[in-house]
Order: C-alpha cells, then structure tokens, then sequence
C-alpha cells in the first residue's frame, strides 16, 4: 500500500492543528484535512473556499455535484467520487444522473442547463478554457453574472482538489469502499480501472 505524502498527521494532532486554525472539527477527522493540516493556514483557506463554494452558493448545488462527479470521474480521483457519491443525492442528483455524468453525452436526459455544465467542464479538462460557444449556452442557462463565476471557480476549484488529492495520495477513510459496485472506478488516462474492496486501485494506488 502506498503511503500518502505528506503522511496524515495522527487524529488527536489533527483536531488540535483544526481548532488552531478555526477548522471544523469534524473535518478533522477525514483523510483529507489529515493531509492539508500539514499546513493549518493553507487548510483553513482550502476550507473556506470549499464551504463557500457547497454551503453559501447562488448556483444550483445540483449543477455542482454534476460537476464535481464528472471531475472526479474524468481525473480518476477516487477519494472524490466516493465522498460526493454520498453527498451528491442530498443536493437532488439522481442515482441515474450520477452514474450518466461518466458518459454524459451518450445521455438524452440532461436539462440545457446540465449541458452547459457538462460541456464548459469538459472544455476546462481538456483545453483548460470554455470556449465562447459554450460560454454563450452557459450565459443562457446561467442568466446572473454571480452564477457563471460560481460555474467557473467550482470547475476550477474541484479540479484542483483531484488533482491534489491524487497527487498526495489521500486514502479512504478506513472502512469506506468506492462506489460504484460494478467495478468500475474514475478515469484514468486510457480508460476505466477497477476497484477493490478495500479501497485501492488494482494499480496499487491509492488516491
């Protein structure tokens, strides 16, 4: 099993490094601010970015976990496919809509606002833009300014946090298993690879 680096930090020394940064306690105990606390400061910006983006937001949260589910897929990040998997239908995703967002375009059933999301998603992947004729759809399906930049720092930021969260290696938390239970596991370059019960990657890796 690889190890995740920095090492989380043991969990007592994570609620103490949470309360010195005026970090939720309970985010303490995940695997990921185990990591980003590491660095309190840097943690409690991660943290408020993130709350800001879930928890104070004039754009659809249904729109966001769309996002966050296609990121995660298309990154190959374990950790958030399995965490959002879970939070994703208190926003209102379907179970269909969540196991669509890995094909999404061989999908008839998203709104114009779904597409819009998909597709300036897509485009950050993989041109690190959104072109204008997206930009235009997404100023259709999005009328407020205030909501486009939420569309954009929320592809932005969950982008980062896949490719941070891989690149440090963050485990599951002990005991979770990565959804979904056909096999299949997030992306990674040249296709889907599948998942053990345990957690890992049959690569060895463990994001």
């Amino acid at each position: 099993m690889t190890t995740s680096r920095p090492a989380l930090l043991p969990a007592e020394e994570a609620a103490h490094a949470a309360a010195s940064a005026d970090i939720d306690d309970r985010k303490a105990q995940s695997s990921l601010y185990r990591a980003l606390l590491n660095q309190p400061h840097l943690a409690k910006r991660v943290s408020d970015l993130i709350d800001t983006l879930m928890m104070d937001t004039v754009l659809d949260p249904r729109l966001r976990e769309l996002i966050v589910m296609r990121l995660a897929w298309s990154k190959g990040c374990v950790y958030t496919w399995t965490q959002h998997w879970r939070i994703a239908p208190i926003f209102g995703v379907e179970e269909e809509h969540l196991l669509a967002v890995r094909d999404w375009e061989d999908h008839n059933h998203w709104s114009s606002a779904d597409r819009a999301a998909l597709l300036a998603t897509d485009e950050t992947l993989s041109d690190g833009v959104i072109s204008p004729d997206t930009w235009d759809h997404c100023i259709a399906a999005f009328p407020t300014a205030a909501e486009r930049l939420e569309l954009v720092l929320a592809i932005g930021s969950w982008k980062m946090m896949s490719e941070v969260l891989r690149t440090l290696m963050v485990p599951l938390e002990d005991g979770v298993v990565p959804w979904p239970p056909d096999g299949l596991g997030p992306n990674r370059p040249g296709g889907a690879t599948e998942t053990n019960g345990a957690g890992l990657e049959n690569d060895g890796e463990n994001p």
